[in-house]
């Protein structure tokens, strides 16, 4: 079973309020959930109570593998829900920055684009400057 954290959405029209909770993947979006680990009430003109949140809950639940969805992630970062974890380092990827036949057309090909644009261009301001050349003449 692959277990979600996600928010299940409350309130009524126009004023959002969202649970904070832990489902089945399978399930709906406002269906049958685990556990309710908080509440995040987005408009709440008071600050402390925008998020209210079980954070020993939510840590268990990361720990049992469960998929934090992308707003409850930036949300557990904020709350500090992943204090002590270690995060994976980021993977050296040395391929990125070679030259290749492909790349090197590309730029080729872009850099060709924009000098006909700057020739289009000039060759724009030249007519206007001469029609307003014949306009200046004509008076």
């Amino acid at each position: 079973m692959a277990v979600v954290i996600r928010m299940k959405r409350t309130g009524r029209k126009n004023a959002p309020c969202y649970r904070i909770s832990v489902a089945d993947s399978r399930n709906p979006r406002d269906g049958r959930t685990l556990e309710t680990l908080g509440i995040y009430d987005p408009i709440s003109p008071v600050e402390d109570l925008r998020l209210r949140l079980d954070v020993e809950r939510a840590r268990f639940w990361l720990d049992r593998g469960a998929k934090p969805s992308h707003t409850v992630n930036n949300l557990f970062v904020r709350e500090n829900v992943y204090e002590g974890k270690v995060e994976k380092p980021k993977r050296e990827r040395p391929g990125r920055a070679k030259d290749t036949k492909k790349r090197a057309n590309r730029a080729q090909r872009k850099a060709s684009f924009a000098a006909a644009k700057s020739a289009r261009r000039d060759e724009r301001a030249a007519a206007r400057k001469a029609a307003k050349a014949a306009a200046g003449a004509a008076e």
